[in-house]
């Protein structure tokens, strides 16, 4: 695009130039001086056309001091000051500001010494007219290289906040895989330090249990690093990758690290992609923290869907919330991915003792559903 842009530039310039001579031999070239002059004018001009993009100010300053050398030296010519008007619009749209304002004073001392220069005016409105109309030009250009900066600027700003956003989502993916992870081995390493020396067979497998979680993370977290690492992050996933269908394997990892744990969800539910990884992501934060602080000894993971939203519960058996108890990490993080689809949350005692999260999310606002 760049090198298209200088091409048609060049184009211009030399038509520009070509343009210039001809008219400048076509009159009476006057003495040798005077064409001599001309001809150096012209090639100002043609060259500040053909450079008014990549040097917008010095481009500028040529072509304005072209037309005073014509103007003085010279007979002047009728197209060279069309030429100069191309070189004000493109200072104002091209440069910075600074060297716009400085373009806007050599181009009012520019018109004062043409004008000066000539002694067949033929009324004394005319300097102010080309005046009036070179400042709209400038005016022009100056107001579009404004509104293209604030546009860019706007681009800028989403750009950051897509970056944020997306930090902040790779931060929650990361944490509830890692946490959750680390707890469960946690839980199962304890359990097989308790029955090592009484029952070494349980303890053999309590240690197998742990290495197939630290196994099944290292692949979620694979996962994961994959889709950053991806060109095309919004491309199909693998049916098997994650969501709630990876549920049931969850819930069996839970109940061997001590949690008997019950999932529920509604026959033929399909839900949207995004829709799909926040919901298993919510049961397995809300899973962990049972077994990480409930001291419970069973929980209940229900997914339906009610109307145009999706109902997500977690309930446990454990001892509840503890009075004037405050959101941890773990909550804040389902709380911040539930924002995100505008719905709803809320947490604390159960009804029949232990603790409850319940999750509302609109379906609307999510994307298509996974096929």
């Amino acid at each position: 695009m760049a090198s298209h842009r200088a091409g048609v530039d060049a184009a211009l310039g030399a038509f520009v130039l070509a343009a210039l001579l001809v008219e400048r031999f076509m009159l009476d070239p006057g003495p040798a001086r005077e064409a001599a002059a001309g001809v150096l004018a012209g090639v100002g001009l043609g060259v500040a056309v053909a450079l008014r993009r990549r040097f917008p100010f010095g481009a500028f300053v040529v072509s304005a001091a072209a037309l005073c050398l014509e103007v003085v030296a010279a007979s002047p010519s009728w197209l060279a000051p069309y030429a100069n008007l191309l070189g004000v619009f493109s200072v104002a749209l091209y440069a910075t500001r600074r060297q716009a304002w400085w373009g806007l004073a050599i181009l009012v001392g520019c018109i004062a010494v043409y004008f000066a220069a000539r002694d067949d005016l033929t009324a004394p409105t005319q300097p102010a007219g080309v005046l009036l109309v070179w400042l709209a030009m400038w005016s022009v250009g100056y107001t579009m290289a404004r509104r293209r900066e604030e546009q860019q600027t706007a681009r800028r700003l989403i750009q950051e906040r897509a970056v944020a956003g997306e930090r902040a989502r790779i931060a929650r993916e990361l944490h509830d895989l890692v946490g959750h992870t680390v707890n469960l081995m946690l839980m199962q390493a304890g359990a097989g330090r308790r029955v090592l020396d009484r029952d070494p067979e349980k303890a053999r497998g309590l240690l197998s249990d742990l290495e197939r979680a630290g196994r099944d993370a290292l692949t979620e977290l694979d996962r994961v690093l994959g889709v950053l690492r991806s060109d095309d992050p919004d491309g199909d996933r693998p049916a098997d990758a994650s969501g709630i269908a990876l549920l049931p394997d969850l819930a069996k990892r839970m109940t061997q690290a001590g949690l008997r744990v019950t999932v529920r969800v509604d026959a033929g539910l399909d839900l949207p992609r995004s829709l799909d990884l926040t919901a298993y992501r919510i049961v397995q934060e809300g899973l962990t923290n049972a077994l990480k602080h409930a001291d419970a000894t069973s929980a209940e993971a229900t997914l339906r869907r009610d109307g145009t939203c999706l109902d997500v519960v977690i309930r446990d058996d454990g001892r509840g919330p503890a009075a004037g108890y405050r959101p941890g990490r773990g909550l804040l993080g389902i709380r911040e991915r539930v924002a995100l689809f505008d719905g709803t949350v809320t947490d604390g005692p159960a009804a029949r003792g232990g603790f409850q999260v319940h999750a509302r999310l609109p379906l609307a606002t999510a994307e298509e559903p996974v096929r």
